[in-house]
């Protein structure tokens, strides 16, 4: 398994795949809409990717960058296989991935000057408070982050923050949140939790993480999730992963696709089950009208 993300021209968005499968990626791409694939280490760190540009017919470009703009290296290669090589090194982090190949500097230009951040005290506190909310939560990616910041403090008549400056607090924040990870340990309550969504949604339950912005938009939208084998559903919204994040435990919504009371009692149970299997502690008292709140430290690393 590659600690990799790799998002492609076609908009799928692949996390942790192994390296037969990124293999397969490099191959495919070469058709109108999937020519490129960009590829960034988990977590994601700023300036720091490798990519590639595809059109049947032709070769390929490659390209990688470490940090700044003066490390930014292209080559063009033939076949995909060198690539595959390349791609496959850069993402394990091995010695001397790169030797193989001869790569040129990219000129990227003057680099764009950010000016600092005109807000008051209270503002940037308010913004970087938010911030270290959604950060905490850990679901969010550098890109999406920004666009927070951005958008966060937006009146009708004022917008004080350019896409420059909420790119910079973004990363300056992200960057903080990777250095703090750095010191877990171990597997976290969040991770054990992804482990009992994946084991419900194999049973047949569609669960889903961090799911729309609330209830109602979740109820209304999880239906259009399952497959038709699905028997129920659990998900939490953002606003739970919020709560959770803050320290007050993690509101998990659940029922079955029929309607029933019955039928949610029993999803609801199985939810429980796969919660305690992972080795979270849930509170329910089998009232199907009544949310599962599972008790967790929640500490879920970034992905990107």
């Amino acid at each position: 398994m590659l600690e990799i993300v790799v998002k492609a021209e076609n908009g799928e968005r692949h996390v942790r795949v192994f390296a037969e499968g990124l293999a397969g990626l490099v191959r495919r791409i070469g058709g109108e809409g999937d020519r490129f694939l960009v590829v960034h280490r988990i977590p994601d760190l700023p300036d720091v990717f490798a990519q590639v540009w595809h059109e049947a017919g032709g070769g390929y470009t490659l390209e990688h960058r470490d940090g700044a703009a003066d490390r930014h290296f292209q080559v063009m290669v033939d076949g995909s296989e060198a690539v595959i090589e390349a791609m496959t090194g850069w993402a394990r982090q091995r010695s001397g991935w790169s030797t193989d190949l001869t790569w040129s500097l990219l000129d990227m230009g003057p680099t764009r000057e950010v000016p600092p951040l005109d807000l008051d005290e209270g503002e940037r506190e308010e913004l970087e408070k938010r911030v270290r909310e959604v950060l905490a939560g850990g679901y969010a990616d550098r890109a999406e982050l920004a666009e927070l910041a951005e958008e966060y403090l937006v009146t009708a008549d004022r917008r004080p923050v350019s896409r420059g400056q909420a790119e910079a607090l973004a990363d300056r924040m992200w960057l903080e949140r990777v250095a703090e990870q750095a010191g877990w340990q171990g597997e976290t309550d969040p991770e054990r939790l992804t482990r009992a969504f994946t084991a419900l949604q194999e049973a047949g339950i569609t669960a889903r993480e961090n799911f729309t912005c609330c209830r109602s938009c979740g109820q209304s939208e999880i239906g259009g999730e399952g497959g038709t084998d699905a028997r129920g559903f659990v998900y939490f919204h953002s606003q739970c992963t919020d709560s959770a994040a803050a320290g007050h435990g993690l509101m998990l919504l659940y029922g079955g696709f029929d309607g029933s009371s019955e039928t949610t009692a029993a999803i609801g149970h199985e939810v429980v089950a796969a919660l305690e299997a992972v080795g979270l502690q849930a509170d329910w008292d089998g009232d199907p009208g009544r949310g599962i709140t599972a008790s967790l430290e929640w500490r879920r690393r970034l992905v990107g």
